[in-house]
């Protein structure tokens, strides 16, 4: 998980103020000392951290703080709002041209996963009505071009290539001409990489730059390598004015320093974090929300945003009469797990739910997809009229659902009987509905009071 360690450390050092009643200025001295700590084993930059620290002890220390009846509480606020403001303070929005095509220059290093992000920003521009051209301008390294092919052809965007003989600034404006005959508006250039800055490859990519205008000049670079993307986003952005940072593999870094210094230390906002290897696993960064994530409070709307653009609204309210009606049956249920794998990885989820983030590391919770995957295989075993009538499935029926799904007798028993549970208090809700609600709720309440488990638990 993106930040998981910062994440922690913070959330100790906030769990003592929010302890005090009052707060001195030791007590703020102290829990900024921890939060220094913190920050630089995050990779934070050095001087961010020491700029950071500064602003938010000055804050922390003042009269409203010291005198307010929840001093932890609003120092906790303070940290939040100096860290949004340090990742850029708002969602940085991509720039578009005033006639079309938009043209966005993707650059970086090589492995930094300029070309698969690229092909990300193509499938993220066409959820929103755009016609996105990907140009294979990478014609040094072995595969790139046939790597942008497959990935255009697994998300229908058109790719163009001249072929890896052909120079770079041709392909690049031979690109633009063939996106204004297409009508195409928005032309994402995927440019060469090195293993390391040097004069030729900056000589070609202000020669792309010059000849094609770019829009937007986007730098893809490596999060797990903590300040040394840093240092390549500062050496970028002094030769060729980058417009934004596009950060892949935040999800692998535990630390989370490039995001917390890139911003500071080059100016350039973060336009975008990839949060996975899924060719939709490409997110807009905001700032106030990341901030959230890292204090341990959740993100509901980007959970909320994922919901609306990947549940059907006429599923959802079929699937909630039949919740309210009892007629839930395992067709639906394996219908509701398609849909919540569509969210992405249940381990991202989770976190995006304030609190869910530290119930997980104090119940030491590991998040396993592949339980999922067993309980996906054990209802595709029954048979249709198995999967509307759960009562059919009796101990033979159960044996052969086992065997078919490669499981064991004691998982299949396991799911039915938590399904069958879910079920019952699915009636119980619907019932309070009705007439007989207040009495059913009456013993309902008696039930929980004499040590009713929750279904699932």
């Amino acid at each position: 998980m993106a930040f998981e360690g910062l994440t922690n450390r913070l959330q100790s050092v906030f769990s003592k103020l929010k302890g005090k009643g009052k707060v001195t200025e030791d007590d703020v001295n102290e829990a900024m000392r921890e939060v220094r700590l913190a920050l630089l084993e995050a990779d934070v930059n050095f001087k961010v951290v020491k700029e950071f620290i500064a602003k938010v002890k000055e804050k922390a220390i003042g009269q409203d703080v010291m005198k307010s009846f929840t001093p932890g509480m609003v120092i906790i606020d303070i940290v939040n709002k100096e860290l949004t403001d340090l990742m850029g303070g708002s969602a940085a929005k991509l720039a578009k041209a005033n006639k079309p095509p938009t043209v966005i220059m993707m650059a970086g290093l090589q492995g930094a996963g300029k070309t698969t992000t690229s092909a990300k920003l193509a499938k993220l521009l066409q959820k929103q009505n755009h016609k996105p051209l990907l140009v294979a301008a990478d014609i040094y390294r072995p595969a790139a071009i046939k790597q942008l092919q497959v990935l255009g052809e697994q998300i229908k965007v058109p790719v163009f290539t001249l072929g890896d003989q052909a120079n770079p600034v041709d392909i690049a404006r031979q690109a633009m001409d063939h996106a204004r005959e297409q009508h195409l508006d928005y032309v994402i250039i995927d440019t060469a990489g090195r293993l390391h800055i040097d004069e030729a490859l900056m000589d070609e990519l202000k020669q792309i730059h010059e000849t094609v205008k770019p829009d937007e000049v986007l730098l893809v670079v490596d999060a797990m390598t903590g300040q040394d993307a840093v240092n390549v986003a500062e050496s970028f952005n002094q030769q060729l004015t980058l417009t934004g940072v596009v950060l892949t593999k935040l999800d692998g870094d535990t630390r989370g320093g490039a995001a917390l210094s890139v911003k500071a230390v080059t100016g350039c906002p973060i336009k975008f974090a990839a949060l996975g290897e899924k060719i939709d696993a490409l997110e807009s960064f905001h700032p106030e929300r990341m901030a959230s994530r890292i204090l341990g409070m959740g993100d509901m709307l980007s959970l909320i945003e994922k919901a609306q653009a990947n549940i059907d609204a006429d599923q959802a309210k079929e699937m909630e009469r039949k919740m309210r009606n009892a007629e839930f049956s395992f067709d639906d249920f394996l219908d509701q797990m398609q849909q919540v794998k569509k969210l992405g990885p249940l381990d991202q989820i989770l976190d995006m739910i304030p609190g869910m983030g530290k119930m997980k590391q104090q119940a030491n919770m590991q998040v396993d997809e592949r339980q999922m995957d067993r309980i996906e295989a054990i209802v595709r075993s029954m048979t249709s009229k198995e999967r509307q009538d759960p009562d059919l499935i009796n101990h033979s029926r159960r044996k052969r659902i086992a065997t078919g799904s490669g499981t064991q007798l004691a998982d299949v028993n396991r799911l039915i009987k938590q399904f069958d549970e879910m079920r019952r208090v699915m009636k119980q809700f619907s019932d309070m509905m009705g007439p007989k609600g207040p009495k059913m709720m009456k013993n309902l309440k008696s039930k929980v009071g004499k040590g009713m488990r929750f279904p699932f638990r």
